[in-house]
């Protein structure tokens, strides 16, 4: 009986050490996993929100530049341009972009493109935001 003992001994230990390696490699896996995770959730968040930046920064800069152009005009017209123009600055600047957590962050955000897009549509001025983006890209001072 002492020969069976010492072989069941022996099967546990390869069953303990396989079950042990197992553990070992799934929690070494989960802690490589776990820091790739937070490394290209970084890494995706500070590229989406550099790109939403872009896109606020672009907003407010159009809408800038239409008021200085329109401010001197005074037929009806134009009073309603500077209007809508004055709107997509107040949505720009009440904008939450400083907390990006907020929940209302992407209603806003679909707000003021529909705001840039009625001013764009009022000025006869292209509507999309990225071919103002594509056509920029070369510029250089």
């Amino acid at each position: 009986m002492a020969g069976g003992s010492g072989n069941d001994d022996l099967f546990e230990s390869v069953f303990m050490t396989e079950n042990r390696l197992f553990q070992e490699g799934y929690r070494e896996g989960f802690e490589k996993g776990t820091q790739r995770g937070l490394r290209d959730g970084r890494r995706h968040g500070a590229s989406h929100g550099a790109t939403m930046s872009t896109e606020i920064s672009f907003y407010y800069g159009f809408a800038i530049a239409w008021k200085c152009i329109l401010q001197d005009n005074t037929d009806a017209k134009s009073r309603k341009r500077v209007k809508a123009v004055e709107a997509l600055l107040h949505l720009v600047q009440k904008s939450p972009h400083e907390n990006p957590q907020s929940p209302k962050l992407q209603e806003d955000m679909d707000k003021l493109r529909a705001k840039f897009r009625q001013v764009c549509s009022l000025l006869n001025v292209p509507a999309d935001f990225k071919d103002y983006v594509k056509n920029s890209s070369g510029v250089t001072f």
